[in-house]
């Protein structure tokens, strides 16, 4: 079959996140070709009349897409799907629709609480730069009421804690111990929105953070399906005791760092925690079913000290390195990474 991987062509200068990319495109490629396939791949940039015409020259039968970014933002994701989708192009993974879903991490969330999935709290700037969010602490409050009331109830806590995060970058962005703000009034949380904001010229928002465990769930298309791989655990069993237990951008990117070392990944043992392990795959299969995912996909989740699952965020595009979340899965099911390969191939001409 000849199949045309395309990936983001690096912004200068590129950070470690970013040139990860190159590194899929490189064992993607020595898989595919291994596979027996004829590929060529093609770099993608804002310039995407010159993609058009790179793909109308090379006439590929699918596109295995590996675009996370354009243009040093990962908001224009989906520009190249949704380039192939005018073109015709069958392409790996999940369609322009679900990558803009799911990386607007906001909208994402607001979609999670229409369909009862359960998921934390946001707080975010909202016109004029009020803070806006949800003064219950379930979810969102469609209706953008403001936590900043008269009476002096901005001065009060919001919640134990929350996390800020980037609405439309993924990868960590950004995302460092600082990030922790403990009891937070509303006050104080609009500030730090501001000056991350600011700072990055990124928008945030901010998460009531769940104390307790994180989970990754990767899911892999088949002719009936997806499949749930097995559960990958973040151990932080060896963080100090007063280090926040997050995967910061050091702890995924800086491979000498603290963070980086001190998070291991590990799988769980179904016949230990079955019934934890079932709740998580259902959340992980009502995902893929709610933002209408394909091909490969992963769902990130936090169990609180109560037990109880939250769905954090839900990647429709996961890293496909080697040392990655997909790859350990993968391996862990007793799936080569050449099989998985043709498998979210498979998936795509079968469409």
């Amino acid at each position: 079959m000849r199949v045309a991987i395309v990936y983001n062509q690096m912004e200068d200068p590129a950070d470690l996140s970013e040139r990860d990319v190159l590194v899929q495109r490189d064992d993607v490629l020595a898989g595919l070709r291994r596979l027996g396939h004829d590929v060529v791949c093609l770099a993608c940039s804002l310039n995407l009349e010159q993609l058009r015409q790179d793909l109308t020259a090379s006439r590929p039968e699918v596109v295995f897409n590996l675009v996370e970014s354009l243009g040093g933002t990962d908001r224009l994701m989906p520009l190249a799907p949704l380039l192939y989708e005018a073109l015709g192009i069958p392409f790996t993974g999940a369609d322009s629709r679900a990558i803009m879903t799911t990386s607007d991490k906001l909208g994402a969330k607001q979609q999670m609480l229409e369909h009862g999935l359960p998921t934390p709290a946001a707080y975010f700037l909202g016109e004029a730069d009020r803070l806006v969010g949800s003064a219950d602490g379930v979810g969102i409050d469609p209706h953008g009421s403001m936590l900043e009331t008269p009476g002096g109830d901005r001065d009060q806590p919001l919640a134990d804690a929350v996390i800020i995060k980037a609405i439309y970058e993924h990868a960590s962005f950004g995302m460092d111990d600082e990030a922790i703000l403990w009891r937070p009034s509303a006050l104080e949380l609009r500030e730090r929105l501001l000056g991350r904001q600011r700072l990055s010229s990124e928008p945030h928002f901010a998460e009531r953070y769940i104390d307790g465990r994180e989970f990754n769930l990767t899911l892999l298309d088949g002719p009936h399906g997806p499949r749930v791989l097995p559960a990958a655990e973040i151990d932080f069993s060896a963080f100090a005791a007063e280090k926040p237990r997050i995967v910061g951008y050091r702890a995924k990117w800086e491979e000498t760092s603290y963070e980086y070392q001190h998070t291991p990944r590990r799988f769980v043992r179904a016949a230990d925690e079955a019934d934890l392990l079932s709740r998580l795959e259902e959340l992980a299969d009502k995902c893929w079913d709610v933002f209408r995912l394909k091909g490969y996909a992963r769902v990130d989740m936090r169990v609180d000290l109560y037990g109880q699952p939250w769905v954090l965020e839900v990647n429709a595009n996961p890293c496909l390195s080697p040392d990655a979340g997909f790859a350990a899965a993968v391996a862990q099911a007793g799936i080569s990474y050449d099989e998985a390969l043709a498998a979210i191939l498979e998936a795509t001409t079968a469409r």
